[in-house]
């Protein structure tokens, strides 16, 4: 007689949605070697390391926990069939491929499957491969924000609304959920404080209290406390920043998300219920929701889609390295407040919400033609919530356009007039958003004018940026700028 499967569940698994059975037999595997491979946030490895502990502690006698130096190893000890969700990144699943005793099943966590997107895909009839018209095949799919056939509100996105600067005084909002840490939490930052001091791992950023979600019953206390307080004022200032509010109303969710403890269409449910019984306006809400059944699901698929060797394109010839004030967050080298706080934040807290991270350190570093290979590495090594299929299309495709267009129809890059229009930044910054060379000229003023000048014919080509091309032409000084730029060198700003 067959013995009965036993689910393997990777850490980025840890949800019930990722078991056929609530009673089935779990192995979870904490592998050391994991962490001796790249050099991740302290807190990053604090909250997986967490998330999977809390999971086999959940589970008890459930599961056999092992705690190896390498998946190998563990899987060399357990007798009988297993079987795992498609796991969330190439190197994963050709190591699950074919494994003797293992059958892989189809990928969990996501809204749209695999056989969705291709079917959408497939009748494109060669059209690019838009986020927009995915997001509304998902939206007609699922049946979310739908009045009929019609989208709520005779509208399928609000996004033009939800573009204003920060509002004086700031949002007034109540400070978001916090976890409060157990023994396990203790236990793990003893384990990593161990491993550090003998040398075996290595960290950057700051440790600290954690922030985010460790279990399923956190996650949704997390998930409820952002629909009743912040998700109603989501929409307008989704895309601003403020020094002294770096949460503003954004949900905090993705770490949650990424580790699987909760399942989007949770996320996408609760939200529509706010808007359905008048706790949240529908820009808000949608906007929310494009975030996750629209660009969550597309980026995961156009991972898959587009293969394993997406991550090496490099369109735009970038190839500098990261400088190390950069590479090891160190904001207290920078002048430019932006770019400090940003580094800080991620310093401090391994988190950023998306404009910070495309604005401000996605928008420098493609100013400076940063390597996009490495800057991935970064994004996925720095980040709480960055793993491999969330940080390769972001950030070589979205952030730093080194696909030539297949993600992105622009590069999203600007000087400091768009950072003083959209943050609090610059009001006490040493650099001036409207100056292009002296002392006081902005780094991403003098940087935007430098890398269009770098690229201006493929920029030319583009009818979304030939203006860049020609307002640079009107400028007298670019000489200047571009000398001005080159001497600044790599040195913090």
């Amino acid at each position: 007689m067959r013995d009965k499967s036993r689910r393997w569940i990777f850490a980025d698994q840890l949800g019930d949605h990722f078991l056929d059975d609530p009673g089935e037999p779990v192995l979870l595997v904490e592998a050391r070697s994991v962490l001796r491979r790249r050099r991740f946030h302290r807190q990053k490895a604090h909250l997986v390391l967490s998330a999977l502990r809390h999971r086999a502690a959940e589970l008890g006698d459930q599961a056999v926990f092992l705690r190896s130096e390498t998946y190998g190893e563990a899987l060399a000890t357990i007798g009988g069939p297993l079987t795992v969700c498609h796991p969330t990144s190439h190197a994963a699943a050709r190591f699950v491929s074919g494994r003797p005793g293992v059958t892989v099943l189809p990928a969990r966590g996501f809204t749209s499957t695999w056989e969705e997107f291709a079917a959408w895909a497939g009748n494109r009839g060669g059209r690019r491969l838009l986020m927009e018209d995915f997001y509304r095949d998902a939206r007609r799919r699922l049946g979310v924000l739908m009045d009929g056939d019609r989208p709520a509100g005779g509208r399928w996105n609000f996004d033009a609304d939800n573009r204003e600067p920060p509002p004086q005084g700031g949002l007034g909002l109540p400070e978001a959920w916090r976890p409060v840490e157990d023994e396990i939490d203790e236990q793990v930052r003893r384990d990593l404080d161990r491993w550090e001091r003998a040398g075996e791992v290595a960290f950057i950023g700051r440790d600290g209290p954690r922030a985010f979600p460790a279990t399923r019953a956190e996650a949704a206390d997390a998930l409820a406390d952002f629909v009743v307080h912040r998700l109603p004022c989501f929409g307008p200032a989704q895309d601003a920043m403020m020094s002294g509010d770096p949460v503003m109303a954004h949900s905090l969710l993705s770490p949650a998300l990424n580790l699987g403890l909760l399942d989007p269409m949770d996320c996408v449910r609760e939200a529509e219920i706010a808007y359905r019984e008048g706790y949240a306006p529908l820009p808000s809400v949608e906007g929310y929701i494009r975030q996750i059944i629209g660009w969550r699901d597309y980026i995961w698929h156009l991972y898959w889609h587009l293969g394993p060797r997406y991550r090496e394109e490099n369109r735009l010839g970038a190839r500098e390295p990261l400088p190390e004030w950069f590479a090891d967050l160190d904001a207290d080298a920078v002048e430019a407040r932006c770019l400090s706080w940003a580094l800080a934040q991620v310093r401090d807290h391994g988190f950023t919400h998306h404009i910070v991270r495309l604005m401000v350190l996605g928008n420098y570093a493609l100013q400076r033609a940063f390597d996009p290979g490495r800057l991935t590495a970064w994004f996925h090594r720095s980040f709480v919530d960055g793993y491999d299929w969330v940080m390769a299309p972001n950030v070589v495709g979205m952030s730093q356009h080194a696909d030539g267009g297949a993600l992105a129809t622009k590069p999203y890059v600007s000087g400091g007039a768009y950072i003083n229009r959209m943050s609090d930044f610059c009001r006490d910054c040493r650099y001036r958003p409207d100056r292009r060379t002296g002392q006081d000229a902005c780094p991403f003023t003098t940087g935007y004018w430098a890398f269009v000048a770098r690229n201006e014919k493929r920029l030319a080509a583009n009818p979304r940026t030939v203006r860049s091309v020609r307002g640079m032409h009107r400028l007298g000084d670019i000489d200047e700028v571009r000398a001005h730029e080159a001497a600044r060198g790599a040195g913090p700003p």
